[in-house]
Formats: C-alpha cells, sequence, structure tokens
C-alpha cells in the first residue's frame, strides 16, 4: 500500500468520524439558546411588542360535569386586557396585567384588587394562562436535550421562576425545532413535582406588516394529581393592531 493511498483512507476516516461526531463549536451554533427558543415560542403564544386581540374559551370537564367561560383578550408586550364575556353572570369582570401585577375589577368594585398569577381562574387554568405568554420574561431557561413530541423533533428546555410573582415554580418545556413552537409543558412545584401537563396546537395564523406566522388555537391542560380534570382553552383567530398605553392603566380600567 502506498503513501497516497493510506493519506486517502485516512481523510475519509477522519470525515466519517467528524460527521457522527461534530466538534463542539459545531454543536453549539447549531443549538439555539433557550433565551431565543423562549421568545419565538411566546411570540406564538401572544407575546408580541405591538398589539393583538383575541377570544379565550376555556372549557373544564370532569366525571360529573362541564363548564365553560369566555374571555376577550388584549395584549401588548408586558400588558394585557382581559374582559369576561360569559356567563352573563361574569360580564363586565377585567383582569389588567401590567408587567407581573394583575389588577381585578368588576362591577360594584369601588377600588382594584391585587390578584396572583396563579389563582385557578376556570378549572385547571390559571390566571396567567388566559393573557400572553412571556416565559422569556419570567423563566431562567436551560436546553437540556432533544427528543421528539408526537413525531416532531423537539428541544427540551429546563425553566426555572425568576420571580415568586409568576405563575409556576418550574416547568419543563418542549419546543419545536421547526417553527420553535411550545410543544408541550409539565408544570412543577419547587420540589420538582408534577402537578399538571399541557399540550398546544397552532391552527391560527397572526398576520403582520412583516408577514405571518403561527398562532397558538388551543391548551389542553390535564391534572396530574389523579383529579380527572381536563381544561381545554381555545383561542380564536388573532387580529394584530395597535393597542395605545392609555388602554392598560388601571385608572382608566376604574373609570
Amino acid at each position: 500500500m502506498n503513501m497516497t493511498t493510506l493519506l486517502r483512507g485516512a481523510s475519509v476516516l477522519a470525515v466519517a468520524v467528524w460527521a457522527a461526531a461534530p466538534p463542539p463549536w459545531l454543536a453549539a451554533q447549531e443549538r439555539p439558546s433557550a433565551d431565543q427558543l423562549l421568545k419565538d415560542a411566546d411570540r406564538a403564544r401572544g407575546g408580541l411588542a405591538t398589539g393583538i386581540t383575541w377570544t379565550a374559551s376555556v372549557e373544564t370537564t370532569d366525571e360529573e360535569s362541564a363548564s365553560s367561560r369566555t374571555f376577550l383578550v388584549k395584549a401588548r408586550g408586558d400588558d394585557a386586557l382581559v374582559e369576561a364575556l360569559a356567563p352573563a353572570r361574569y360580564k363586565g369582570e377585567i383582569m389588567l396585567f401590567n408587567d407581573r401585577t394583575i389588577w381585578f375589577v368588576k362591577p360594584g368594585l369601588r377600588r382594584p384588587v391585587s390578584i396572583s398569577a396563579r389563582q385557578r381562574l376556570h378549572g385547571d387554568a390559571s390566571n396567567g394562562d388566559i393573557a400572553s405568554t412571556n416565559y422569556a420574561r419570567d423563566y431562567e431557561g436551560t436546553v437540556v436535550g432533544e427528543t421528539t413530541v408526537d413525531g416532531k423533533p423537539v428541544w427540551t428546555l429546563e425553566l426555572k421562576a425568576r420571580a415568586r410573582n409568576v405563575t409556576y415554580d418550574r416547568i419543563r418545556y418542549w419546543v419545536s425545532k421547526k417553527g420553535h413552537l411550545g410543544m408541550k409543558a409539565e408544570f412543577l412545584t419547587v420540589g420538582g413535582d408534577l402537578f399538571k401537563s399541557a399540550t398546544f396546537e397552532y391552527g391560527n395564523r397572526a398576520r403582520t406588516p412583516a408577514g405571518e406566522f403561527d398562532f397558538v388555537s388551543r391548551m389542553t391542560i390535564a391534572d396530574a394529581t389523579g383529579a380527572g380534570t381536563v381544561t381545554t382553552i381555545v383561542f380564536g383567530p388573532p387580529r394584530v393592531e395597535t393597542h395605545p398605553s392609555s388602554m392598560f392603566n388601571i385608572n382608566n380600567v376604574m373609570r
């Protein structure tokens, strides 16, 4: 065997080894940061700097009964105005999200009441589930692996709350490699115990001057404690529109 043949064989072997196990610097380039994944996933769940509006119908079923509530959501950046539409007995109730502060207002209340994002809204849906999602702001994320969800390649992220007044302490989150959409979430206690999980569907499209993108159409929340409750949030088609800052001023809401 001459030197040329030996060199050619060594080159082929080196290429094969490199392809099977690319160097760390290349793997790092291919894996997006957790922050970027969360920002992209947030956009598809209402986290836009500009204004956006949608309806949300929250439906809960268990072994004995079923019930529903409908809301109109107007969001912009870190703010959201959520107005109850149905049933009639809740009409006029409003939740105003100012950054991480949530105000509750209803007819007859002289002053707004501060409430928690963790409080139950309906069934297993929390107040923080109904408005725009801002996981990039509220959680410290780490990409811990990759797998598939419903046959789609996804990144696996571990999220830890940056503050106490966010909706959940810890989240295990699966974000699709294509489109960076949140596909599945597991919500955990501080100690790491699972208490509910959720899956997401993206049958809506949001249209902006810069183009279109997928927007959440359904969030299905399952209780993990054995209660058998399933809560579904059905999101109506979104409308991208301008919302003035005055819309999210609690003094204006109280008038």
